[in-house]
């Protein structure tokens, strides 16, 4: 089987460093793996412009027919549906896993004041556009991972979202989401599955 290639795209405070032990197991399963680190990774920018960093990397660096698998970790994740749902991501992006996103935002952004703490906020304006479409996301093989007891994420059922496939694993630390040899086989799982055409 030829996997798509799997872009990582990490979250706040972060940069790919983050995915020392994810990137080296997707590898040993056959996987091409890029990474991005965006800038500024601290939310002083809103994630719609970091979402276009995104849009001109897999523009320079896939061929226009080739199809991607996206993974975004805590606001990677909504970074990423930014990209899938408002710069065309839907057109590439075949497989995509959020990992501790806060799609229905999070209570520690209050303590984020800036415009990506703003938008990461509960019932923000800036997530309640992503997900008043969030049904484009069927058109793929969508999966949300994440834990019931993240601390960074709150309520952490704020990772959920009404489409899609749902996997909680009960991992004690919002970073070790990327580390815990569950979660690698969650992910690795989830960019596996045979693509589904709704």
């Amino acid at each position: 089987m030829v996997h798509n290639p799997v872009l990582l795209l990490h979250g706040i405070d972060d940069t790919d460093a983050i995915f020392h032990k994810l990137t080296p197991y997707l590898q040993s399963h056959d996987f091409i793996v890029h990474s991005l680190n965006l800038f500024p990774n601290n939310g002083s920018v809103g994630l719609d412009q970091l979402a276009q960093q995104v849009a001109d990397y897999v523009d320079k660096t896939f061929k226009p027919d080739q199809a991607i698998d996206l993974v975004g970790f805590s606001m990677g994740g909504i970074i990423s549906r930014y990209y899938i749902q408002r710069l065309g991501g839907i057109q590439r992006v075949q497989r995509f896993v959020t990992i501790s996103s806060p799609h229905q935002g999070t209570l520690t952004a209050y303590a984020r004041i800036n415009s990506g703490g703003n938008q990461m906020q509960p019932k923000s304006a800036f997530l309640n556009q992503l997900n008043q479409d969030v049904a484009q996301l069927e058109r793929l093989n969508f999966t949300s991972i994440w834990t019931p007891l993240d601390l960074m994420i709150l309520p952490a059922r704020s990772s959920q979202l009404p489409v899609g496939k749902d996997k909680q694993i009960p991992v004690g630390n919002h970073a070790w989401m990327v580390t815990d040899s569950r979660s690698l086989r969650a992910i690795a799982e989830a960019l596996l599955e045979p693509i589904r055409h709704p």
